[in-house]
């Protein structure tokens, strides 16, 4: 009992100084939130910019060795973050293709690192948004002439709303990320240390406050994100739903004009037979 009630003690004294640190806006906790923020967001719109484009195209495009490249793509979904991690550090090091570069354990390495491992989400996810587009209105735009890459940015542009989702869930993947930005990084306070490598060292250093300020940030960041999916999915449906109000309410103005012409032109009809 005794243990239950120092145990309980401790969790309520780490809690309470995490929730001081936040309050108080302590410099160090803002400084790695702000770059984990910044890294995250950097590499979701590198990810962003290469994969919707090729996603959208892979939706559309039918070649030899496309079930091949698919199927090496949703390999690539399940890829862990260290392989990515270590992938990224042979080409970045001094005796690999990119060492002349001098980007290992900086800023520019994490983000390369964070974005290659949400490429290919981005692309997986898009290529599946575009295809089902394509199966239900590729006919269509295929007998006006528009060529594959056509339709693939107009079935994109269909679907923004739902790409939307995918932009938000890419950021979640890269900012929850650990083990990419801890190899390729170095974890440097000050310049590479980022919330998750952050919380991963402080709790290994017994600096549980600091480690449960980051965790609660991180947790806050990834609700904000659901929240936003939630709001969009509920958007999307207000947005359908009054579409389908105002197309119901202009099919009942009109069938009621229709009944008053046809009356209108049968009064006039007997009024003319009377004549």
């Amino acid at each position: 009992m005794a243990t239950i009630t120092h145990l309980m003690a401790t969790l309520t004294d780490v809690a309470t100084a995490a929730l001081k640190l936040i309050a108080d806006s302590d410099a160090n906790l803002i400084a790695i939130v702000a770059r984990s923020l910044a890294v995250s967001a950097m590499a979701c719109l590198l990810a962003c910019l290469v994969g919707l484009l090729l996603g959208a195209w892979l939706g559309v495009a039918r070649f030899a060795g496309r079930a091949a490249l698919l199927a090496l793509l949703n390999t690539f979904l399940a890829v862990p973050s260290v392989v990515v991690g270590l992938v990224v550090y042979l080409l970045l090091s001094r005796s690999g293709p990119l060492g002349f570069l001098g980007w290992l354990f900086s800023f520019k390495a994490m983000v390369l690192a964070q974005a290659l491992l949400v490429l290919p989400v981005v692309t997986a996810l898009t290529r599946q948004l575009v295809d089902d587009a394509e199966a239900l209105h590729g006919e269509q735009l295929r007998s006006l002439g528009a060529r594959p890459l056509l339709r693939s940015l107009l079935l994109a542009w269909d679907e923004r709303y739902a790409l939307l989702t995918v932009v938000i869930a890419s950021f979640g993947r890269a900012i929850s990320e650990v083990g990419a930005v801890m190899i390729v990084g170095g974890n440097m306070e000050g310049f590479t240390r980022v919330m998750t490598t952050a919380i991963a060292l402080e709790t290994s250093k017994g600096d549980l406050p600091l480690a449960l300020a980051l965790g609660l940030i991180l947790l806050a960041v990834v609700l904000v994100l659901n929240l936003l999916l939630a709001g969009l999915r509920r958007w999307l449906g207000l947005i359908l739903l009054a579409v389908v109000l105002v197309l119901n309410l202009l099919l009942a103005g009109l069938r009621r004009w229709r009944e008053g012409e046809e009356g209108m032109a049968g009064t006039l009809s007997t009024m003319r037979s009377a004549l």
